[in-house]
């Protein structure tokens, strides 16, 4: 794996451990080698991310449309910043230029961009594998509700399964280098 695409949030949120763990993935995926692509923020998870990545000489690419830098929400000491027409380009410029994707803490905007390249990938428009690092359990209560999905009929079972869930990077790591080289069949019927 070259790139991964992280979304997380552009807000600090309320717990000290969210930007603490943002800062130790940045700074892990240097050391690995494997550059990041992201939203393009200079706050919030967003600009701990690409800090704690350029400290440890890491790759990091953002990905922001014109106006949003024109706001001054751009982190300009990013590797490359790529400036773009919409958020719609955004995300196709970010699956571009990742091999996969993950999601850390984030909100609104966060669930949005990984639901998308999750579809995307259920639908067979990619094959790149999708995950989300739980630190902590944040992320339990949601796959709750993915599981419910599962048990009302309206998400397959494989389709929930195939995400890669884990507790720590390394994990995580591993089940994404993995479903690189697994294709994926798309779901039939949801």
């Amino acid at each position: 794996m070259r790139r991964l695409a992280v979304f997380l949030a552009s807000s600090d949120g309320h717990d000290p451990a969210h930007a603490e763990l943002t800062a130790a993935v940045g700074a892990e995926l240097a050391r690995r080698g494997i550059g990041i692509v992201y939203g393009g923020g200079r706050r919030g998870l967003m600009g701990v991310l690409a800090d704690s990545a350029l400290a440890a000489g890491g790759e990091v690419i953002g990905v922001m449309p014109g106006d949003m830098v024109e706001r001054e929400w751009a982190h300009r000491e990013v590797t490359e910043l790529v400036i773009c027409d919409s958020m719609h380009e955004r995300k196709a410029l970010m699956a571009e230029r990742a091999d996969a994707f993950v999601a850390l803490p984030g909100g609104l905007g966060t669930l949005e961009e990984i639901f998308e390249v999750w579809s995307w990938r259920q639908l067979g428009f990619h094959a790149k594998p999708v995950g989300f690092l739980d630190a902590g359990g944040f992320w339990t209560p949601l796959l709750g509700a993915l599981r419910g999905l599962v048990d009302a009929g309206f998400l397959a079972a494989p389709t929930l399964d195939d995400l890669a869930v884990a507790p720590d990077l390394p994990s995580l790591l591993t089940t994404l280098e993995h479903q690189l080289h697994t294709v994926p069949r798309p779901a039939r019927g949801r």
